[in-house]
């Protein structure tokens, strides 16, 4: 068991130290800058003297009226920064970086018309030299997540797998996983957080399980939030420490100790991951495209194949497996989701495919075997 803590770069609270100590870690504003967007700045009360600060924001949204920003074009600034990491690297294993993108050079300064020093390439080596194999996460959008990955974050939010997975479409969801896995490994899936509502609100019960699977058993890191397990539903604010009670989904709660068992095994962790294409099971049968299918493989003797119908309606495909071993041989598929059983020849499952046949958002995970 590890420890991530929240680490907020962006900003601080209105009543922060620095506010007395610091005040020249913050950017200030001016009378005419407070008339005309008086939602971006706020004075703050001092023993020095009150000064007129901005509250922290990104460039598409109003100020936050609960924080103050902090001036990334003041190296005194990240210098402090970095300090305040390396005390919380002292005292746990990793950090999520709430909005990491924003003190991105470019993002600063289309926010702020200020120039600043890349932070986060010397804030994670500093941290690394002090303390070796400690973790970032960065919750990062606007397609910057590869940017942060170079910068050096071992892991960064996986949005647009998720807004692909709610929109209920398998082709742009299947698209995105056709991204390199130098990329995909040090991305962190899931299907809600603190920000979003809550996955059991969002997505229909069958949907709901069928995102799980793709979400959970592709590449990179898995990323659960308080409450998904039992299916609730009423996103809580970040500023509130409570929560209304609510009746737990025990069908949700069964397929979830389902799928944490198969995420238990070594195979989705330290196995090849594989995105394989589907064919038509016949001419004029356009079903086929709602179907993702992947493998997972650890070993000769140990192999997975997970197939979703990522839609609305039946659908049915063939899937070539990449196994050429299969020659000869009687294979077993076992559901590890399930009951089902099937048993195929490998001169067959390799000459025209496996064929699959999936309701509505059904989903199989299978483990195969050899039988002969």
């Amino acid at each position: 068991l590890k420890l991530l803590l929240d680490f907020v770069p962006n900003h601080t609270g209105l009543d922060h130290p620095w506010v007395e100590d610091h005040p020249e870690y913050y950017i200030s504003g001016t009378e005419p800058d407070l008339a005309r967007a008086p939602q971006n700045y706020t004075w703050a009360r001092r023993k020095g003297g009150d000064l007129l600060l901005a509250h922290g924001r990104d460039p598409y949204f109003p100020g936050w009226p609960d924080t103050l920003q902090l001036n990334y074009g003041n190296p005194a600034t990240q210098e402090a920064m970095i300090g305040e990491l390396l005390k919380i690297a002292s005292q746990c294993d990793a950090v999520r970086c709430d909005m990491a993108m924003l003190i991105l050079p470019d993002v600063f300064e289309r926010t702020w018309g200020l120039q600043a020093e890349p932070f986060w390439p010397k804030a994670t080596q500093c941290v690394r030299e002090k303390t070796p194999g400690f973790c970032f996460m960065a919750e990062v959008y606007w397609d910057l997540e590869w940017t942060l990955q170079q910068q050096g974050f071992d892991y960064t939010y996986d949005k647009r797998l998720y807004d692909r997975l709610r929109e209920g479409h398998a082709r742009p969801v299947r698209d995105h996983l056709r991204a390199e896995l130098n990329y995909q490994n040090k991305m962190a899936r899931f299907l809600e957080n603190h920000d979003e509502p809550r996955a059991a609100a969002t997505f229909a019960p069958g949907m709901h399980e069928a995102a799980a699977v793709i979400t959970f058993l592709s590449p990179g890191l898995r990323f659960f939030h308080q409450g998904q397990f039992e299916g609730r539903r009423k996103r809580i604010s970040p500023h509130l420490v409570r929560a209304p009670l609510e009746p737990s989904d025990d069908a949700l709660h069964r397929f979830y100790d389902r799928l944490l068992a198969v995420l238990r095994q070594p195979i989705v962790r330290e196995g090849e991951w594989r995105l394989l294409d589907c064919a038509p099971a016949w001419e004029g049968n356009g079903t086929w495209d709602g179907v993702i299918v992947w493998s997972w493989q650890a070993r000769a003797d140990q192999r997975l194949l997970i197939a979703v119908n990522y839609a609305g309606h039946q659908s049915q495909c063939y899937v070539r497996l990449p196994f050429p071993d299969l020659t000869n041989r009687m294979v077993r598929f076992k559901d590890l989701m399930g009951p089902a059983s099937y048993d195929r020849d490998g001169d067959e499952l390799l000459s025209r495919g496996l064929f699959l046949d999936v309701p509505a958002w059904g989903y199989h995970v299978l483990e195969i075997s050899m039988m002969s």
